[in-house]
């Protein structure tokens, strides 16, 4: 399959199905580095990937139905666990993917909010994603995947005991030449934030700052 089974049957055979759920043990990190990148590479398969974002259960799997709440649709959250999976495993190229899908289906949304789920039909050009009548839209877990798909991509985390935000090897996509982030706060402190792809590496420069924090790489 080359990727994990979704389950076991009641005979305790493999359920041999590619679905999006490969994609949570890369984000909890229990799948061996010689596999991460095998496993990514076939989340972003057409047959997973519509362009919007990774189906949850792959084109031409048993029970596939891009129209469905669960066996071929897209969910943003699902997609941010998977980007933030990949990103730890030195994959940002493919979470990068991730995020430009998403961010595109989002400039078709409401207000530029991804709603719970859509679709999962394969992406036309000048069409957006077909949305999903009853996707909740806010929706929590949708709000909260765009912080995730950034944090992957950028490799942000904060030490807030230290005051410190740290960059590991951040990462744009081609899509995203550059990126502001304003009001990044730690403790009592904040700074404003401008990330500029050149070539294969990420400048961060701090542009304002209120209090003292510190920002590594800047």
């Amino acid at each position: 399959l080359s990727t994990y089974a979704l389950a076991l049957d009641g005979s305790k055979k493999p359920c041999r199905v590619r679905t999006s759920n490969a994609g949570h043990c890369l984000y909890a990190g229990i799948v061996g580095p010689d596999r991460a990148r095998r496993v990514g590479e076939t989340l972003l398969h057409p047959d997973s990937f519509s362009g919007w974002g990774v189906r949850t259960v792959a084109a031409g799997q048993p029970r596939y139905n891009p129209l469905s709440y669960h066996n071929g649709s897209i969910w943003p959250h699902d997609n941010s666990l998977i980007a933030s999976g990949l990103a730890k495993y030195e994959c940002k190229d493919l979470a990068g993917r991730i995020l430009l899908g998403l961010l595109d289906a989002s400039r078709w949304a409401d207000l530029g909010r991804l709603p719970e789920l859509f679709c999962g039909l394969d992406r036309s050009r000048g069409e957006g994603p077909t949305l999903y009548p009853v996707a909740c839209s806010p929706q929590a877990w949708a709000s909260g995947a765009v912080f995730l798909l950034v944090q992957a991509c950028l490799g942000a985390s904060v030490q807030g005991a230290r005051n410190r935000i740290l960059f590991d090897r951040p990462y744009l996509p081609e899509g995203i030449p550059q990126l502001w982030i304003k009001g990044l706060r730690s403790g009592n402190a904040s700074v404003d934030l401008f990330f500029e792809r050149r070539n294969d590496a990420v400048r961060v420069e701090v542009t304002d700052q209120q209090g003292d924090i510190e920002v590594v790489p800047a």
